[in-house]
């Protein structure tokens, strides 16, 4: 079983999910150092990655939460279109995560 260490706050999770989510903190990585995407939405998906690695609560809701943020990027008319494609792949990515571990608690 793996974990992430943020701010002394240490997430568990089973090992399906596990890659599962560091691909997604790699695909918000990917946005966020991307010059080519405008500063508001590098900012959001900054918020996104915090609040995926330092809330308290279960993954569901937080992939929930993180996912209606993600909606507010997409619709976003600044946003690039392969900036625009990495986001939609992510929020799937977040409501698998989210099925999955709701399936198996």
């Amino acid at each position: 079983m793996g974990s992430y260490r943020v701010k002394q706050v240490v997430i568990e999770m089973t090992p399906g999910i596990e890659e599962d989510f560091a691909e997604c903190i790699e695909t918000l990585d990917r946005i966020i150092n991307d010059n080519s995407v405008p500063r508001n939405i590098r900012r959001l998906a900054d918020q996104v990655k915090t609040n995926l690695l330092e809330s308290d609560d279960p993954i569901p809701q937080r992939a929930a939460f993180v996912i209606s943020m993600l909606d507010e990027i997409t619709n976003d008319p600044n946003i690039p279109l392969h900036a625009r494609t990495l986001v939609w792949s992510l929020a799937s990515q977040l409501e698998a995560i989210s099925v999955r571990e709701e399936v198996s608690s």
